[in-house]
């Protein structure tokens, strides 16, 4: 990804900015994704043809893990070990989404759409971060 669509997305740049605000997209969606889960497991479960105990689950699980990724955002400078797990573990989601679709999960039309929209989102953050790490450049 060039610099310019960096910039362009980030609307700003500053690379540690451009970083920050890429962190901060993942914290919300994340974050309210997973509340949405764990508050409403059982009619969304109905609704994406998922098993109301694992939305229960992803649900807490991604909350977490949003508030986690919303800390490391606030930082002024996010150190880059952090932010490497955070990319590395979007992408792990965004592939392991797409192998549950094939090899496990059995969702409703809406729950598949759902799940390659969600793969694709979080792929997306990954590359974005990845971009905006390396933009930064050594040591952030």
């Amino acid at each position: 990804m060039s610099t310019y669509a960096l910039t362009t997305l980030a609307r700003t740049t500053d690379p540690k900015t451009m970083l920050r605000r890429f962190l901060a997209l993942d914290a919300v969606v994340t974050t309210a994704n997973g509340i949405a889960y764990a508050v409403a497991a059982g009619p969304l479960g109905r609704f994406l043809g998922v098993d109301t105990g694992l939305l229960l689950g992803l649900g807490v699980f991604l909350t977490v893990y949003g508030a986690a990724v919303g800390f490391l955002a606030a930082r002024k400078s996010p150190p880059s070990l952090p932010v490497r797990a955070v990319v590395e573990a979007n992408a792990v989601w965004a592939v392991l989404s797409v192998v549950a679709l094939v090899a496990w999960l059995s969702p409703s039309t809406a729950g598949a759409v759902w799940t390659l929209l969600q793969a694709v989102t979080v792929g997306g953050f990954a590359v974005l971060q990845y971009a905006a790490l390396r933009a930064a450049g050594p040591g952030r």
